[in-house]
């Protein structure tokens, strides 16, 4: 059944508008006939559609031979070859993740059932379902830090391997030239080494402390060195004869203590000392056993040294440890894993030795390899060998016998599986291994849930329908959305819809329960609903996307663009993107759809244009050919403009376009960093990061890149190390300002702001460019700000605005504002807000230096253009407190809350609650709080009194 009656010319042949797009066809023609387009000959934007029946159009002019010199395909397709956007192709995608209906609730819950726990395995456990509420934030560092907890508090050597793995995948190591999967970074949280060491947990060796595993390495082999000369003749001076035994292997005879063989284990100790036959013998037939005469006199060694010796071959320690499983020789084996671990470096290594593991129980050997095939995640799931070992049933019954089958496992698989978008039939089996692994009702609901996922992507809808549905029974209510989308693939729109409706009246609404219901009504009912779901969660982006799609269809062009303008200016993805660049090239504003287009693929280089039908870097080449090409002064000149305007977007493109002439330029992919960043495009911008330091020419232009890598995983004082490496080599701007930056970071005293200002000057002093040395006057003067130098904070601003860096308005405005000219602040954030083009960020700002009136009218648009800013809602609920309209000021925090669930906002309501006596609700958003970040000093004294307060009620 069809959602709109719109087709795609946006008319039916029968339209009024008829005539009007016929005579645009006309003119399409004969502009193609004359030589084609050319944006230097037009003046201004069309405002209607040109290319709406455009297959009917090439059919008609496919003859001209002119139009295969401007484009060289055009006989085959063109701008627009197909049609304009779809509705029915942009429906919104299931979340893969828990979406409980009340969050706080959630994770308030959770946090008291974290600083309850009775054990840390328990704790370990509790963290990674804080991962699983988190990934719904979708907050790279929360996510993170929680998985940092749960290693943290891992005290089996599995939860170790699993979490270290998952830690470094998080930061794609691997994507860095010369890093190996195994190398350590220099902490025990990440360590490879110290994740397979067995010890308790102990509170005074964090896993956040600096590893030792180098230094240790190197004891290691000093001990095996000196061990050397404790070998097999020694003992035969000082031996009894009735203490030597001799093992007789085919026509070897290897002599041997008893009482060194016999305490190797019990089973042995029987043998040479029990009821046995062989205990009254001199000499022992070993031919049967299956050992070789090497392995043997390495037994022999072990049982006098209890070391392996490091000039043992693999192969023959591989027989001691099967001897040794034979004879339950538990110290033996456990010599001979420790041994063979360090060996396994590589993919072929570990599935090797993997079914040495199996067959010998080999706990320790097996983690090793399991180490090495997570580490290299997520090219290691390409292995066929790696993907059957983890996917089937056999495997998993292996892994289990040697405990290292679990939910965590399967979990941080299927994550990377989902991540690599991998629909296979394999991964489906990892997704069967993660519900045959679950245990708590959390995990069976993720499971199910996720599974029911990927079967909606293979489109097995009724087998997806069940899994959904049995996520729904154990209380997920998200996954009702999947059971009434799985219906409506099949047909059942009506039964679809009811189920919704169901959810609709037994729940407190959602927006997604309104998106979600929007898919199965037509008309001005589906406009409703799209309108509820963007008041009650304007983050949604399907609302926005099938509103201006529907304004195309209409022929709406210019409102279509201004529509998706509502949400690209606060949440930029690649979806969003395309469909307005998708519009400019209705419009013919090519230049336009070159910028969206070109940014995009900064986000997603392999991104397929028109629903996954064309790639985004094909159409940019078919594009320039419209418009005018810079060269790469231009290029920079067009920088620097489009930085001034604080015009992200343009800049990203600007840069990418950059990127194709000089693919190899570290700088440019630097900046291109920074720009993904501001966009709050972390994955993306971490991925320009590592390419610009493995395209970086120089060691310390590498050490800065290095750093900051690690400055945004969390790293601080590794950053801080590779920034003084890195000046020691050579004294650079951005070695400096990575030093400034990371210091600066931390609370400063006033040595070290003074400190960090002279890092700062350091920097300017170095060769940059504008762009940078901009931003370092920036940070300089807001240093001097905080230790009261205002004239020379004022200083740095505008010489910041003297190299066009915009934002330092933002700064001499709270200058004058610290100066009691409130006047002059309002006319600098003015002049801001004039030259960036309706900044959220500059009302916000804007706000603090006028009236109230003026104020909240500043802060509405600021929540207008980006209702993910916080602070209107703050202001806004505090103004409403002042008024003694409690239930009005805790009702503006909880309708972003529920969009955004944000520590200051939950603090603030928290508050509002202990005013009002309501001290449950209080312990409740301070408990959610917390969950976010456990250290906030204010939350937690506000959790402590209201405790105190909650007992005398």
């Amino acid at each position: 059944m069809s959602i709109s009656t719109a087709t795609h010319d946006g008319c039916s042949s029968s339209s009024p508008r008829s005539a009007k797009i016929a005579n645009l066809i006309r003119q399409f023609t004969n502009t193609m006939k004359s030589g084609g387009l050319k944006f230097k000959d037009r003046c201004k934007k069309p405002t209607q559609v040109h290319a709406l029946t455009i297959n009917s159009i090439l059919s008609s002019s496919s003859s001209n031979s002119d139009e295969s010199t401007t484009l060289p395909f055009v006989n085959a397709k063109s701008l627009l070859p197909y049609g304009l956007p779809d509705t029915h192709l942009i429906e919104p995608p299931l979340d893969p993740h828990l979406n409980p209906l009340d969050f706080i609730n959630s994770i308030s819950d959770l946090y008291k059932r974290i600083i309850h726990s009775s054990s840390e395995s328990e704790s370990c456990g509790l963290y990674l379902e804080q991962y699983a509420l988190f990934c719904a934030v979708g907050d790279p560092k929360l996510l993170r830090r929680s998985l940092q907890s749960a290693r943290e508090h891992a005290v089996d050597i599995h939860s170790k391997v699993v979490l270290s793995a998952w830690l470094r995948y998080e930061r794609r190591e691997d994507e860095l030239v010369g890093i190996s999967a195994m190398d350590c970074i220099g902490k025990v949280l990440e360590c490879p080494k110290s994740a397979l060491i067995d010890i308790a947990y102990d509170p005074s060796h964090s896993v956040f402390d600096r590893c030792q595993c180098v230094s240790e390495n190197a004891s290691e082999n000093l001990n095996v060195t000196g061990s050397r000369t404790s070998l097999n003749n020694e003992f035969l001076v000082h031996g009894n004869d009735d203490e030597i035994v001799w093992f007789c292997i085919g026509n070897e005879v290897i002599t041997c203590l008893r009482p060194k063989i016999a305490s190797l284990s019990s089973p042995l100790n029987t043998l040479l000392y029990g009821n046995f036959i062989e205990s009254a013998k001199e000499t022992i037939d070993f031919s049967r056993t299956g050992i070789s005469k090497e392995a043997m006199r390495g037994v022999e060694v072990f049982s006098r040294t209890k070391q392996m010796e490091n000039f043992f071959s693999p192969s023959i320690v591989l027989e001691i440890l099967s001897f040794s499983q034979k004879f339950c020789c538990e110290e033996m084996k456990s010599a001979c894993e420790v041994y063979l671990s360090p060996l396994i470096s590589t993919i072929e290594d570990a599935l090797i030795f993997i079914e040495y593991g199996f067959e010998n129980m080999a706990s320790l050997l097996v983690a090793s390899c399991l180490q090495v095939l997570l580490r290299e995640l997520p090219s290691s799931l390409n292995n066929p060998k790696v993907l059957t070992l983890f996917s089937s049933s056999e495997s998993m019954e292996k892994l289990a016998s040697v405990n290292h089958s679990s939910f965590l496992l399967y979990y941080f698989l299927t994550q990377v599986a989902m991540e690599e978008k991998m629909t296979s039939v394999n991964t489906v089996t990892l997704f069967e291994r993660l519900i045959e692994s679950a245990t708590d009702t959390w995990q069976k609901t993720l499971a199910y849930h996720q599974l029911g996922v990927l079967l909606f992507e293979r489109e097995e809808y009724k087998h997806s329908q069940t899994c959904f549905e049995a996520a729904f029974e154990m209380g997920h209510v998200y996954s009702a959305t999947g059971i009434a989308r799985t219906m409506y693939k099949q047909g059942k729109t009506y039964l679809a819809r009811e189920v919704i409706n169901k959810i609709l009246s037994e729940n407190k609404p959602n927006g997604w329960m309104y998106q979600e219901r929007s898919l199965y009504t037509l008309g001005s009912k589906k406009i409703l609903d799209l309108e509820e779901a963007t008041k009650l969660d304007p983050t949604l982006s399907y609302p926005y996307k099938y509103r201006s799609v529907s304004m195309v269809g209409e022929n709406q062009i210019n409102e279509a663009v201004e529509e998706i303008n509502k949400i690209i200016r606060f949440k930029i993805s690649p979806d969003c993107l395309e469909l307005r660049a998708w519009f400019h090239l209705c419009l013919e504003d090519y230049p336009a759809a070159v910028r969206d287009i070109c940014a995009l693929l900064s986000l997603d280089p392999n991104y397929m244009m028109f629903h996954g039908k064309m790639r985004g870097d094909y159409l940019v080449e078919v594009l320039n050919q419209k418009v005018q090409q810079w060269t790469p002064a231009d290029c920079w000149v067009e920088l620097y403009d489009r930085w001034s305007c604080i015009d992200d977007i343009g800049s990203l493109a600007i840069i990418h376009q950059m990127l194709v002439h000089d693919p190899g330029k570290s700088l440019l992919r630097f900046r291109q960093s920074l720009l993904l960043l501001r966009l709050n495009c972390q994955k993306a911008a971490m991925r320009s990061l590592r390419l610009a330091r493995n395209l970086a020419n120089t060691k310390h232009e590498r050490l800065v890149y290095e750093g900051w890598i690690l400055y945004d995983t969390g790293y601080r004082e590794e950053a801080l190390s590779k920034a003084e490496e890195s000046i020691l080599i050579q004294r650079s701007f951005e070695a400096y300002f990575l030093k400034a930056y990371t210091l600066a970071d931390a609370s400063l005293d006033s040595d070290s702001s003074s400190f960090v200002i002279q890092l700062l000057i350091d920097a300017l002093k170095c060769p940059s460019d504008g762009l940078r040395k901009g931003q370092a006057l920036n940070n300089l003067g807001s240093i001097y700000v905080d230790c009261g130098k205002h004239d020379l904070a004022a200083d740095c601003y505008i010489n910041a605005l003297d190299i066009k860096h915009t934002r330092a308005h933002q700064g001499l405005a709270r200058v004058y504002s610290l100066k009691d000219e409130r006047k002059a602040a309002y006319d600098e954030m003015t002049k801001l807000i004039e030259k960036a083009g309706n900044s959220a960020s500059a009302y916000e700002k804007r706000s603090e230096y006028c009236d109230r009136d003026n104020a909240t009218s500043d802060l509405s648009m600021a929540t207008q253009l980006d209702p993910l800013r916080t602070y209107p809602y703050r202001y806004r609920a505090a103004v409403l407190m002042d008024e003694q309209k409690e239930s009005e000021a805790v009702e503006e925090l909880t309708k972003a809350i529920a969009f955004k669930p944000e520590l200051q906002m939950l603090h603030l309501r928290a508050a509002f609650y202990e005013s009002m006596s309501e001290y449950e609700l209080a312990l409740r958003d301070c408990e959610a709080g917390l969950c976010l970040d456990p250290t906030h000093k204010d939350t937690l004294e506000l959790y402590h009194r209201t405790q105190k307060a909650a007992e005398y009620t």
